[in-house]
């Protein structure tokens, strides 16, 4: 079948083996063994010295990046060898161009003479069989291609049928222990998934929260799987706002099953490029959910609500909702501070902005502090007309005598005291770790401020309780009271903002349109 080397002595033989999944339906003729050993019986046979022997054990032929066949190709480069034999040409590799590339170009170009011993290829000689070489790769590359579509088919059936298929699943959940593509309910982190999502309710930004997480030392998700352990850089094993959006706006804390948000360019490559959302696979209750479906609306409503302002300077309490009557687009955000320096924050239209002396829209400004006083006045208008305080009095009278029953003031007391010193002690240790030079000044600075508003918080809270203690309140005036707090509250809630108002409109003539998510609303207004 071949023809004679002549010189064998010339050549210093690379033996190449690979084996993968999808060529192990093939038989077991394809075995390591069995190519090793058919190789040997050929260099035997014609007295060639072996350098040395290239294994690939489950390695896939569409790819090239295979730890022995670059090793071999290390080998080519420094000389060490010039002649690469394989069981036959799908050894080599499935992808019919980079198999080309190599027979036809790498090896002629580095002096390399290839034989495929089934298929009969010598490029050391003039032979037919070298002429159809090109042909047997596409009938190759094309064995690949149609496992990649079955393996593909089968698993777009798994994933339609709400199982599992991925390698981890989404932080705060875990594989099923017995059950196979199926996911349940990781109890150790569970808690901080929760955590994340009642800080959104309350309004953090996502930049707060993962500033918040990181100070704490909370380890990220990818760190909680171990996926980075080697990684290296400033922002390793960080949180970040990106992550923290993501996880507020994936269905799967729901019970649903999203899948299919990533796919890979072709079979040839690892690359994946992202989904649009309608050609994601999503099954509904797959698993139990850990957040509740209002929560998680609420919170959508808040992350997406933000995506309309590109300001990280200054906050406010409609950031993200005020948009420019006119041309629709969202409103920019000044700062014109008096000589006194406080801020003082205007809305002005950002397409006048950006194209001013072309004339588009006008420049619309008008204080925030005025737009933020008839939203909340308009809001408390039409909450006042479905919530009525003498309706509320009685529940809130009930909720103060339980309260009364069920705490002892003096308890509270003895443990706000308790917590007032530990933060007492804390400070004064941050400030000798200060002067130790254990604790740079920025971050003193910044633990410091928060650990004193925290014990000026409950400081606050401890002469409520002592004034209480010395002249209590009458069950009816408590009542009363927490009504009115719970009214004054509500009104200026970012979480309830967010919820009745779908935008505010500002006009060129100063007018404050409101357009509510619901039309009762927009009858009230």
């Amino acid at each position: 079948m071949y023809l004679e080397i002549s010189n064998p002595m010339d050549y210093h033989v690379a033996l190449y083996i690979r084996l993968s999944k999808e060529d192990e339906t093939e038989g077991p003729s394809q075995s390591v063994t069995n190519q090793k050993s058919l190789l040997n019986e050929f260099v035997q046979q014609h007295r060639l010295f072996v350098y040395d022997t290239y294994i690939d054990d489950g390695w896939s032929g569409t790819s090239f990046d295979r730890p022995d066949f670059q090793r071999m190709i290390g080998d080519i480069e420094a000389k060490k060898v010039n002649m690469v034999i394989t069981k036959d040409l799908s050894r080599l590799g499935r992808d019919y161009i980079m198999t080309g590339h190599y027979m036809e170009r790498y090896f002629p170009e580095k002096r390399v003479r290839y034989i495929s011993l089934l298929d009969g290829i010598d490029t050391g000689v003039e032979s037919t069989a070298n002429d159809i070489t090109p042909f047997r790769a596409i009938m190759n590359d094309m064995y690949a291609k149609d496992i990649s579509k079955k393996i593909k088919s089968v698993k777009r059936d798994k994933q339609r049928k709400g199982q599992f298929i991925g390698g981890k699943p989404m932080y705060g959940y875990k594989m099923h222990p017995t059950e196979k593509n199926k996911i349940v309910i990781d109890e150790e982190v569970a808690p901080i998934v929760r955590r994340i999502f009642a800080m959104a309710l309350d309004g953090m930004s996502c930049r707060k929260i993962a500033s918040t997480l990181n100070e704490e030392g909370v380890p990220t998700p990818a760190t909680y799987c171990g996926w980075n352990m080697g990684r290296k850089g400033p922002y390793a094993g960080l949180w970040s706002s990106e992550r923290i959006s993501e996880m507020l706006q994936n269905e799967t804390y729901l019970g649903n099953m999203v899948q299919g948000r990533t796919v890979k360019i072709s079979y040839k490559s690892k690359k994946c490029l992202k989904q649009d959302r309608e050609n994601w696979v999503v099954v509904e209750n797959t698993h139990e959910p850990l957040i509740d479906k209002e929560t998680f609306q609420k919170v959508r409503m808040l992350v997406n609500s933000r995506k309309h302002t590109r300001s990280r300077t200054y906050d406010f309490l409609l950031k993200g909702l005020i948009f420019c009557h006119e041309c629709g687009y969202p409103m920019a955000v000044l700062n014109r501070p008096p000589v006194s320096g406080e801020d003082r924050l205007f809305f002005v239209c950002r397409t006048y902005q950006r194209f001013t002396k072309a004339g588009v829209c006008s420049c619309h400004s008008i204080k925030e502090q005025v737009v933020t006083e008839a939203v909340l006045a308009k809001v408390r208008e039409v909450c006042e007309a479905y919530l009525d305080p003498k309706k509320l009095q009685p529940i809130a009278a009930d909720a103060v005598e339980k309260a009364r029953q069920a705490e002892s003031h003096e308890a509270e007391i003895q443990l706000l005291h308790g917590k007032i010193d530990s933060l007492t002690v804390n400070l004064d240790k941050m400030y000798m770790d200060r002067l130790t030079g254990l604790l740079a000044e920025a971050d003193f600075e910044r633990i410091y401020q928060r650990v004193k508003m925290e014990r000026s918080s409950l400081e606050d809270k401890l002469k409520e309780l002592e004034a209480q203690k010395e002249s209590p309140v009458s069950t009816e005036d408590r009542a009363r009271e927490l009504v009115q707090q719970f009214l004054d509250s509500a009104y200026t809630s970012r979480e309830l903002l967010v919820s009745l108002i779908e935008r505010v409109e500002l006009t060129e003539d100063k007018q404050i349109i409101i357009k509510f998510r619901f039309r009762e609303l927009e009858a009230i207004s």
